[in-house]
């Protein structure tokens, strides 16, 4: 989203308008009115007496609303109006827009007040590629005092209705309304502009997400009881409370309670492009947020679960036991244009899934839900062991079989050149990427912890406690790249190392699977000139053929890649390199006032004073919202161990205090101190006995 454009959302129904508060959208470009991935409005302009307003500010009131103040035609120094006109914009199914103009002067004014609406209805997926062709046919027509806008294809049918609640002309194109406004007094109207979405008949796996209606007032008590539930967190540094407040304000916006949870939420993945349910995106937030707000990993393990793969289809890549990876509910997705219904072409996320389940548990002790999805779980193992090792080699690996509009690289570097050779080259297929190993090895040893605590079954505990421990013998051997000290990026089709440095060493750690004697070498490379920037850890190192600072998966630095990378340091001893990453990546978040965005540029520190911006980031995201928790956390050292919380912080150098309050747990509520004097230069943390072996 650009910086000429205002943004504000509700679960999957976001507004992007320019900054006088009108819609003026073009083919390729997120801006218009949009809900369950179709645009619903790509025209939304006021005029009054035939000229559009300017911008005097912008109130950002909360998420889901703001107030444009404006004025007619364009000011100067030798003009001034008489008239004032405050725009605010309220989200709930749609938009609701309420006008006010105020008139300053001693006389009296007839003013023409006009709104021109249109629709295109494009599907997200042709605004983010540019494609804008329909198959379909547009309608539109004026129905008891209503504007009704209509796209339809056979059984697809999309509507916006468009109502006003003062006497006004309607014609097709928009809403005129003639008004007298006497001196030092206003007038106001309500302008709505609501969808509606049937799910036509034979596309019941298109059931859409629920669509409740709340009011401004009750969506702000609803926020507000979502940050009373979360821990305080008391600190000197207002940057880190502010960073602190705004990502859990992100997680709130990011919302949205899918089908057969009406009540309870899972995260979007990020704004603008990706509203909707993602598998790895949900899971690796929740994670994040478990310490703050256990409730989403709950509704997403349930959801996923709900969802997972039960036939073999090539089309979606569908197959018994994956979890998903996207959920879309646009025209291209109901005629199977594109595969998203749901999409299941992710390595990663039937690995993480089961992460997330057992550490959920650890956290909550909801022994409950972990024996609901003990099936889902068993197959998830299944899918790793049987359709996931496509070299026989025991290594989870991928190659697309929808070749028509499948992702080809299925790991969260999901960019055509994300994985490639330290020379530049790109890599053949099958792809075994390291980190979705260490996903493995970390899943069989959760699942096993389950399965001899919880479902009653240590045969199979130790079944999957051997699988994990011959995974880690043979990835530590034939990842590592002798020359360099450090893991491959991935292994090609034909077993080849793929030997670019990346920051994907650092995942490998918060799974376990690495050799301690071999940890120092990644912790070396990761705090190294050429991955940590002094904001944050490369996606690539700067030495590598490919490497570009503002290349999305080849050079940028993504928040929630550090958090994890820092969360893996921590587990291996290494508190002091883990708090850098973190100041580093809080630092940035005060240049984007606490809100941390999806990627920014690789530049070193020392040549910016400031983190530059990667250009088409999607902001708020809910894994980059998730960073500052995941950082919280491991700054503090918080870590479930039976039914004690244990709290071991090694802070910043530059942060003398902090604590978080009212942690929740399966131990109630927990108070976490920590004070800067525990992460001293150069010192190295050492960590519990069981803090490597075990998860």
């Amino acid at each position: 989203m650009s910086d000429g454009h205002v943004g504000i959302l509700d679960g999957t129904t976001f507004l992007v308008c320019d900054r006088a508060g009108d819609i003026l959208a073009s083919p390729d470009e997120p801006v218009g009115l949009f809900a369950h991935d179709t645009r619903l409005l790509s025209t939304w302009v006021l005029t009054v007496n035939g000229e559009r307003l300017s911008t005097l500010s912008i109130d950002d009131i909360h998420y889901f609303e703001n107030k444009f103040y404006l004025v007619p035609g364009h000011e100067d120094v030798y003009v001034n109006s008489t008239l004032s006109v405050v725009r605010r914009h309220t989200l709930d199914t749609g938009l609701q827009e309420d006008l006010t103009i105020i008139n300053h002067g001693a006389q009296a004014v007839d003013l023409t007040v006009r709104i021109d609406v249109d629709a295109d209805f494009a599907d997200l997926f042709q605004v983010k590629d540019a494609t804008p062709e329909r198959r379909g046919r547009h309608y539109r027509r004026v129905d008891d005092g209503r504007l009704v806008l209509g796209y339809e294809r056979e059984r697809f049918r999309r509507e916006t209705i468009v109502s006003v609640t003062s006497p006004a002309t309607l014609d097709e194109a928009g809403v005129t309304l003639e008004v007298r406004i006497e001196p030092q007094s206003s007038w106001q109207t309500r302008l709505t502009a609501l969808p509606d979405l049937p799910v036509p008949r034979g596309l019941d796996r298109l059931v859409i997400p629920g669509r409740v209606t709340r009011d401004a007032g009750e969506k702000e008590h609803r926020l507000m009881d979502w940050l009373g539930k979360a821990p305080r967190l008391d600190t000197e540094w207002e940057p880190l409370s502010g960073t602190y407040r705004q990502s859990l304000i992100d997680l709130a916006a990011l919302r949205f309670s899918p089908f057969l949870a009406e009540d309870k939420s899972v995260p979007a993945a990020g704004l603008p492009w990706f509203m909707s349910l993602f598998g790895r995106d949900s899971i690796l937030t929740s994670l994040q947020a478990l310490p703050f707000a256990p409730e989403l990993a709950a509704t997403t393990l349930k959801v996923l679960a709900l969802r997972q793969g039960s036939r073999v289809d090539d089309f979606r890549e569908e197959q018994p036991g994956r979890i998903l990876h996207e959920m879309r509910y646009g025209e291209l997705t109901a005629f199977d244009e594109t595969p998203h219904s749901p999409y299941f072409g992710s390595a990663d996320a039937t690995p993480l899934f089961l992460v997330l389940l057992d550490e959920y548990e650890r956290w909550t002790g909801d022994v409950e839900l972990v024996r609901s999805v003990e099936q889902e779980a068993r197959a998830a193992i299944d899918w790793i062991n049987d359709y996931a090792d496509l070299t026989g080699t025991g290594y989870i690996s991928y190659q697309r079989r929808n070749t028509k509009n499948g992702l080809e690289n299925q790991c969260w570097k999901d960019s055509w050149d994300g994985i490639c050779h330290r020379d530049g080259r790109l890599p053949s297929f099958p792809r075994a990427t390291c980190e979705l190993q260490g996903y493995a090895y970390d899943a069989k040893r959760r699942t096993a912890r389950l399965a001899r605590h919880l479902w009653g079954d240590p045969a199979y505990a130790d079944r999957l406690e051997r699988e994990a421990a011959d995974l880690k013998q043979r990835f530590n051997r034939d990842f590592w790249v002798t020359d360099g000290e450090y893991m491959a990026l991935a292994l090609d089709g034909d077993g080849r190392q793929v030997d670019a440095l990346s920051s994907n060493i650092g995942h490998l750690l918060w799974s376990g699977i690495v050799e301690e004697q071999k940890a120092p070498a990644l912790a070396r490379h990761l705090m190294s000139p050429a991955l940590f920037s002094g904001w944050g850890v490369r996606t690539l190192a700067e030495n590598q053929g490919r490497y570009n600072p503002i290349g999305y998966h080849v050079g940028t630095i993504w928040p929630f890649d550090n958090s994890f990378i820092a969360w893996g340091l921590r587990r291996y001893g290494y508190a002091d390199e883990a708090a850098r990453i973190a100041a580093g990546i809080l630092d940035a978040a005060a240049f984007y006032d606490g809100r941390l965005p999806e990627a920014f540029a690789g530049y070193s520190r020392s040549k910016t004073k400031y983190p530059v911006n990667y250009p088409t980031a999607c902001s708020p995201q809910a894994w980059s919202a998730g960073a500052a928790l995941l950082l919280l956390r491991t700054m503090l050292g918080l870590r479930p161990v039976g039914e004690d919380l244990v709290i071991r912080p090694a802070l910043p150098a530059n942060l003398a205090y902090m604590a978080l309050l009212d942690i929740p747990g399966r131990w109630g509520r927990l108070d976490a101190f920590g004070r800067g004097s525990a992460a001293t230069e150069g010192r190295r943390y050492q960590p519990a006995p069981d803090q490597i072996s075990a998860p």
